[in-house]
């Protein structure tokens, strides 16, 4: 469900030559709204300056268009801070001697929160359950006469401090923003009498800057009031908020009840997680993934385990298994759809090596999951026969997502090599950064050792330090394989990231393609097709010719 308001604005000039407040709304389309949420400004231009209308009106038009073109892995809070301080900076540098300043409020609403950036004397109020509260405080010197003057304002000091406030949202509840020409006239109690005997949005921002003009205001007025009729789904940030509050639910017993979920028992423990099969109210089974005690109060564990959920719900689709959305969760854990079926190492461990047509399917599907995470920004970075799941339907899963990685949000700490080290690539040994090509190096692992039961440069052990030269060709193993297959397998095994395929849709088109694949311009050597009949046939030779040498010499 995506979040549903309502809002009116109202401004007046008043008894002043020219209105220097501004207001400004933006809502963007749901997929955006969803990822960076609703804009609502409200700025105030101080008359003593240069223009103060100029540095209210660009403050809201800069705001509003960069805050959108920010990183969607940005939080809230760092995206309008980093721009606020942009535009402190510029507002110093075009006064040409004379400063241009303004107050300014801004509130985005997310999902199921809200977060408050507040400099000046703009004030933004809150209204729930008949109860009026001032979320902002007012930057001016409290001392006797100097109560409007301001002691932070964009453009007046090098460097900017901002006030954030970030929040649950409440349904039906009402975020009030006022400059301070309609509030010092009222006060608190006839806005809070006004919004009380105004339930119609438009009528109550109306009423309030008509009102503070007939009692008194100089001032230009200006209200913005946006209501919030329903809740959206929770995102990243939401959940990430909930960390101070959820804790770790402990062991778990069978028939125990957790937040209305059964528990039937434990699936698998480590010492990095716990998953449990639990049951809802209708008996459909699902999985309950926590972290152990000894993890409580590691840093960065609970983050992590929320991070994976996000991922999870980011590529959403047949190829990744269901995440719940568990809207009344009170403690740390997320749930996933349990589904009938195998992973592909116990498949090869009870079976041995896929035949052909079976594998084609497995490697197709595989691509194709690999392709969805890959547009999504996502990387795997743990791609095995372990971590694929094959359904009782045929479906295909890539499971366990606790390694994933995405670039601006997650840190990827300097010489750590996370996965298991066979599938790691040659390039991420020499401490290069995650890459696309890194995790399609996995995939090419994982199809050569489904199709072969082997590695193709042999077991890597952990700690070891391995040499990639060229990986031993798929075609000793599995006489049944055609040529085109043996390339296709060789190219995504390049130990040279550069050799293999750039995108999983790339390798998916060729592997499709099958035997209609165009050759190579020139023919492979024999010594890079089969190098170790090479250098046995060599061997051969070398050992017959030493053999009539040595009879020549005895001859003679």
């Amino acid at each position: 469900m995506n979040l549903q308001l309502s809002f009116a604005q109202a401004s007046a000039t008043g008894p002043r030559a020219e209105n220097q407040d501004a207001l400004r709304l933006v809502t963007p389309a749901p997929e955006l709204a969803a990822s960076k949420g609703y804009l609502f400004a409200l700025a105030d231009g101080v008359s003593q300056c240069a223009d103060g209308g100029l540095a209210a009106r660009a403050s809201l038009q800069a705001l509003a268009l960069d805050y959108y073109a920010t990183p969607a892995t940005w939080g809230v809070a760092q995206a309008l801070d980093r721009l606020l301080l942009a535009q402190n900076r510029w507002l110093r540098a075009q006064g040409n001697g004379q400063p241009l300043l303004t107050t300014l409020s801004a509130l985005v609403l997310r999902g199921r929160r809200f977060t408050l950036a507040h400099v000046g004397d703009c004030r933004v109020y809150r209204w729930h359950e008949g109860q009026l509260h001032c979320l902002s405080e007012d930057h001016v010197w409290d001392q006797p006469g100097m109560q409007h003057v301001l002691k932070r304002a964009l453009g007046l000091d090098q460097h900017l401090l901002v006030d954030y406030l970030d929040g649950e949202l409440h349904h039906g509840e009402r975020f009030l923003l006022l400059s301070d020409g309609v509030w010092a006239s009222l006060g608190d109690q006839r806005i809070q009498a006004i919004l009380r005997e105004h339930p119609d949005l438009q009528d109550a921002v109306d009423t309030l800057v008509a009102t503070a003009h007939h009692s008194g205001s100089q001032d230009n007025a200006s209200a913005l009031l946006v209501s919030i009729d329903e809740l959206g789904a929770a995102n990243l940030g939401d959940t990430l908020a909930q960390l101070q509050q959820w804790p770790l639910p402990g062991p778990l017993r069978d028939g125990q009840m957790i937040d209305g979920w059964r528990v039937e028992g434990v699936l698998a423990q480590s010492r990095q997680s716990l998953l449990y099969r639990v049951q809802d109210t209708h008996g459909q089974a699902w999985l309950l993934k926590t972290l152990p005690q000894a993890r409580d109060h590691e840093a960065g564990a609970a983050q992590a385990l929320l991070l994976e959920e996000w991922f999870l719900r980011r590529v959403a689709g047949r190829h990744f298994p269901e995440v719940h959305p568990a809207g009344q969760r009170q403690h740390l854990y997320y749930l996933m759809r349990e589904y009938p079926g195998t992973t592909l190492a116990a498949v090869l461990a009870q079976h041995g090596p896929l035949p052909l047509p079976q594998w084609l399917e497995m490697a197709r599907q595989l691509l194709q999951a690999v392709g969805v995470l890959h547009r999504r920004n996502l990387l795997h970075r743990d791609i095995k026969p372990e971590n694929l799941h094959l359904g009782s339907d045929g479906q295909l899963r890539l499971l366990d997502f606790g390694l994933a990685y995405c670039p601006g949000l997650c840190e990827d700490q300097p010489h750590s090599l996370p996965g298991t080290p066979s599938y790691i690539a040659p390039e991420a040994f020499d401490g290069q950064p995650p890459s696309p090509r890194q995790d399609l190096y996995a995939v090419g692992v994982t199809l050569y050792y489904l199709l072969t039961g082997h590695y193709p440069y042999g077991e890597v052990e952990a700690f070891q330090r391995p040499r990639f030269t060229v990986p031993v060709n798929p075609g000793r193993y599995r006489p049944d394989l055609p040529d085109w297959l043996q390339r296709n397998l060789e190219q995504g095994l390049a130990a040279d990231p550069a050799q293999r395929f750039e995108t999983a849709e790339q390798w998916l088109l060729l592997l499709e393609r099958g035997d209609r694949q165009v050759l190579p311009d020139r023919p492979r050597p024999l010594l890079e097709r089969e190098p170790l009949k090479v250098w046995r046939s060599l061997a051969l030779l070398s050992l017959l010719f030493n053999l009539i040498l040595l009879f020549a010499l005895l001859k003679g």
